[in-house]
C-alpha cells in the first residue's frame, strides 16, 4: 500500500508518498511517470494540500442501501450524480465556510472517494481496476435548504457547489482492498455516521464503469460514492472528521 499526498513546498506545490513520519518527495506526474527525488521532508513540518487536482468531482446521490431504506427510496436504475467544481476543493485541516447570505443548515456527508488514474471512457466493469488509482476520504458538504428552494428546479449544483464545500484527502491510498472498509464521520469527537462500503448499491468498479459510459473521466478525477445515514447540520466552530479504514482521517472545521 502507498499513500500519496500533496503539500505546500518552498518552491510551490509538491507531491510525494508517506513513509512513517516523513514525505518522500517525487517529481513528474503522479498519474503518469513519477520519480522519487531522494529528498524527504518531515510530515510534522509540512502543510498538506489536496492530494491531487481533479478536473471534477462526480458525486452520487441515493447510493446507500441503508439511507434509501430510511428515506423510503428505491435503488435507482442508473447512477444519480452531480458535479462539484474546483472552487469547492478544500485541503485537510482547512475551514469549511458558511455561504454569505445563507442562514440555513449546512450538513457534512462522509463518503468514499475513488481516484481515477488514467483516461476512462466506456470501460467494462471487468477492466476498471486498471483505471482506479486509489481511494480517498471526501466530505460532500451541502447547503441543505437550497436544494428545494425553487420548486421547479432542484438545485444540486448550487447547494453542493459553494466555495470550500468539497474537502478531500488527506491521502490517496493505493493498492488496497476497500471492500471491507467502513466509512465514519465524527462531529466534535462524537460518531455520527458509520456504514460499510458494502452498503453502497453500486460498488466502485461497477460505478466507475457506468459513469464512464456517460462521460470521460480524467486522471485525478474523483468519484464520490454517496453517503449513508446520519448526515447532520454543522454548528460554527465544529470539527468534522471523515475516517475510512485503510485511508485515514480527513479533518476540517466549519465556521462562518
Amino acid at each position: 500500500m502507498t499513500d500519496w499526498v500533496g503539500f505546500a513546498g518552498d518552491d510551490g506545490p509538491g507531491f510525494g508518498t508517506l513513509i512513517g513520519k516523513e514525505i518522500a518527495i517525487f517529481e513528474g506526474d503522479m498519474f503518469g511517470v513519477a520519480t522519487a527525488t531522494g529528498e524527504t521532508v518531515p510530515l510534522a513540518d509540512t502543510l498538506l494540500s489536496i492530494p491531487c487536482v481533479p478536473s471534477k468531482i462526480v458525486a452520487l446521490w441515493n447510493n446507500s442501501k441503508s439511507a434509501a431504506e430510511k428515506q423510503g427510496l428505491e435503488q435507482p436504475a442508473d447512477p444519480l450524480f452531480f458535479i462539484k467544481g474546483p472552487n469547492t476543493y478544500l485541503a485537510p485541516g482547512s475551514t469549511i465556510r458558511k455561504p454569505s447570505g445563507y442562514d440555513g443548515r449546512v450538513i457534512y456527508e462522509a463518503e468514499l472517494g475513488i481516484v481515477i488514474g488514467k483516461t476512462c471512457k466506456e470501460v467494462d466493469e471487468d477492466d476498471v481496476g486498471d483505471f482506479i488509482f486509489g481511494y480517498t476520504c471526501v466530505n460532500d458538504v451541502t447547503a441543505l435548504q437550497i436544494l428545494d428552494a425553487d420548486p421547479t428546479f432542484p438545485q444540486w449544483a448550487r447547494a453542493k457547489g459553494y466555495d470550500t464545500f468539497g474537502p478531500f484527502g488527506p491521502v490517496i491510498a493505493t493498492d488496497i482492498d476497500i471492500s471491507g472498509a467502513s466509512i465514519r464521520a465524527e462531529m466534535n469527537g462524537r460518531e455520527r455516521q458509520n456504514y460499510p462500503v458494502s452498503d453502497l448499491f453500486l460498488q466502485p468498479a461497477d460505478l466507475v464503469s457506468r459513469l464512464s459510459q456517460f462521460m470521460t473521466l480524467q486522471p485525478g478525477d474523483i468519484v464520490s460514492c454517496g453517503t449513508g445515514p446520519g448526515a447532520l447540520p454543522m454548528r460554527p466552530g465544529a470539527t468534522i472528521d471523515v475516517s475510512i479504514d485503510g485511508i485515514g482521517t480527513l479533518s476540517n472545521t466549519y465556521d462562518t
